[in-house]
This record gives structure tokens, sequence and C-alpha cells, in this order.
């Protein structure tokens, strides 16, 4: 409730000042059309410095009350890098921010139209120009370079041991693969795509699609480094995980790639929110058609014991479009105590008269 009054009092006030503009506008129109545009000039003038102050005012307020609200944490090794590179060019272009817009308002009332004050024809200062061209282009440079530097490092090779995760987008979700045992995709090939029983359209003659498995969502181990193979069925899409930071188009025909370190798993992430319902997701972060608003899927960070517990029970997507060659399950043979048994039983019927 104390909010709308302040609010309220805030409107008050503007309107009782733009009647008074108005009322002094008139009253300087009889005195002559010079002293009209010097009065309301002086009001501009007042009001802008005004507004300066009630804006860095609400810039502050929104920055403290929102702090912590809007972005937790990263979630990964190299979106740590990443935040760092944002804060340092939110503190830069802050800072250049409040000094220009203090100057700007404050140099809109002070050099307002006086009587006995003339402007000065100022056309061209070669220091002046020198240092408002150098220091930004220094500035932005070391920025970029920055960026570059960890656009190299998530689109390198990934180490050894990264896990291998396939991710395809189409019109209007995600395809995720993953390799079976060992570890390697199996070939792929567009005209093999079947939206029944081969969304990605898997080479069957190739041995490594076998165990290859598809998922509705991307299970991920943490603490270990993931490589996403990233791919399109149709048009642009885009890869977007904003808790890890990281975002890669996926254009038909042209695998992109990149790979991170989740540092928190599902439930930890659920606990640092205080959300119980916390869920990673991957967004497409690309206009890509009608349905683009519902294009994503969630994202499991586990233990090992629990990755390894979800694809023992994962079904190769061999198995999926051919049903008919599926292994049988053995019948449970009888236990071997039960077998002892039953062979005493039958000695023991033998040797009777």
């Amino acid at each position: 409730m104390s909010g709308y009054l302040a609010v309220l009092v805030v409107v008050l006030i503007f309107v009782v000042i733009f009647q008074i503009a108005k009322a002094s506008e008139y009253v300087s129109i009889l005195k002559g059309e010079k002293k009209a545009r010097q009065q309301s000039n002086r009001v501009n003038g007042f009001l802008l410095i005004i507004f300066l102050i009630l804006g860095l005012v609400g810039v502050y307020y929104c920055n403290d009350a929102l702090k912590g609200k809007i972005f937790f944490e990263a979630a990964s090794e190299q979106g740590e890098g990443i935040d760092n590179m944002i804060k340092w060019t939110l503190w830069i272009t802050g800072i250049v921010f409040i000094i220009t817009q203090i100057l700007l308002f404050w140099f809109s009332f002070k050099y307002q139209e006086k009587e006995g004050q003339q402007a000065f024809y100022f056309p061209h200062n070669n220091k002046l120009e020198l240092i408002w061209t150098v220091i930004p282009a220094i500035a932005l440079t070391i920025l970029v370079a920055i960026g570059l530097r960890h656009w190299f490092r998530i689109t390198s090779d990934a180490p050894k041991d990264a896990a291998v995760v396939e991710i395809t987008g189409k019109q209007f979700n995600w395809l995720i693969r993953y390799p079976g045992k060992d570890g390697q995709l199996g070939r792929k090939f567009f005209k093999n795509i079947n939206d029944a029983n081969n969304p990605v359209g898997q080479d069957w003659d190739d041995q490594l699609n076998k165990d290859d498995f598809m998922a509705t969502e991307m299970h991920l181990v943490v603490g270990k480094p993931v490589k996403l193979i990233i791919g399109s069925r149709d048009v642009i899409h885009d890869v977007g995980l904003s808790h890890f930071r990281l975002k890669m188009d996926a254009v038909p025909g042209i695998p992109t790639t990149l790979w991170f370190t989740p540092k928190y798993t599902t439930t930890e992430m659920k606990d640092k929110t205080g959300n119980p319902d916390f869920v990673y997701e991957i967004s497409c972060d690309q206009m890509c058609g009608s349905g683009h608003y519902s294009m994503k899927a969630n994202i499991v960070v586990e233990t090992q014991e629990e990755f390894d517990a979800w694809t023992a029970k994962q079904v190769a997507q061999y198995g999926v479009a051919h049903p008919a060659e599926a292994p049988v399950a053995k019948p449970a043979e009888a236990p071997a105590a039960a077998t002892d048994t039953t062979q005493k039983v039958v000695a023991a019927n033998e040797v009777k008269p």
C-alpha cells in the first residue's frame, strides 16, 4: 500500500509542476516571445535535473532490489569466466553511462538561454577527439579480446575424458542422442530420417549405431566435462544454456560444438535457488517459426552413480527401429540349491526296493 501512495505522490508532484509551468508560460507569453522562451527553458532545465536525480535513484534502487534475483551463480566452470566478463563490461559501461548522463542533463540546465549569455562556437579539437576515440577503442578491444578468449575456450577440443552428447534441433523440439558403451556416435544420413523410429537418420549399417540411444531430456554428470555436437534438421535454431552461460547455433548441414563442465547437480541448484521445482533448461534462442516459444527441453545434472543407473534403463534406437531383432530375454534358471535338492530326491527314490 505504501508503494502505491509513493507513486501517487510522485505523480501529483509532476502534475503540480506541469501546471505551474503552463501558468508561467501563459504569463510569459504576455510579456513577449523571447521571455516566454527563456521562461520555458528555465522550467525544462529544472525538470531535467529532477529527472536526472530520480533516474539515478531509480537505477540504484532497481539494482539493489533485483541483485541476485535475476541471474544466479553460473552453473558451469566456463560460465564463471563469462560472468566475470559481463560484470566488468557492466562496470565500465555503467561508469561511462553515469558520467555522460550527469553531464548531459547538467549542461542542459547550466547553459540554457539567458540574458547576456552567448553560445560559443566550438567546431574542432584534436585533443578531445583523440581522447574520446582512443580510450573507448582500447576499452572495447580489451573486452572483445576477453570475449574471444572465452569463445575459443568453449569451442576448442574437449578433454579426452569428456562425455559426448548430440543434440539436434527441429521444429519444434530437441532430439538428444547418446553413444552407447562404445562411447562413439554412429554415422547418420539425412535421407534415413524417419520420425517414427529414426528421427536423426542413423545409418544402421554402421555398427557404432547399434548401441546409441535417444532421450527426451539431457542427463549430465556433475564435475565431468561434456561435449555437445549440435545440428539442425530444418532451419537455424540455437541451443541456449542460460544457467551455464552458453549458447551455440544449430545450423542445418554444419555441425557445431561446444563443451563445458557442470558445477552443481539439479538437487544442489534447488537448494541454492530455494526453488523445489528448479530445472536446467535448453531453450531455442533463435526465432525459428510459429512454435519457437515451446521449443525447450530439460537437463538433469546428477552424480555418476545416478547417471549410470539412468543409462542402464535406456533402449538402443536400433532396437526401437528393429523390434524383431531385439534380443529375447532368457528364462531365469532355477537356483542351484533347488537343483541339488531335486537330484537328492530322485536318487533316494531310485534306491527304494
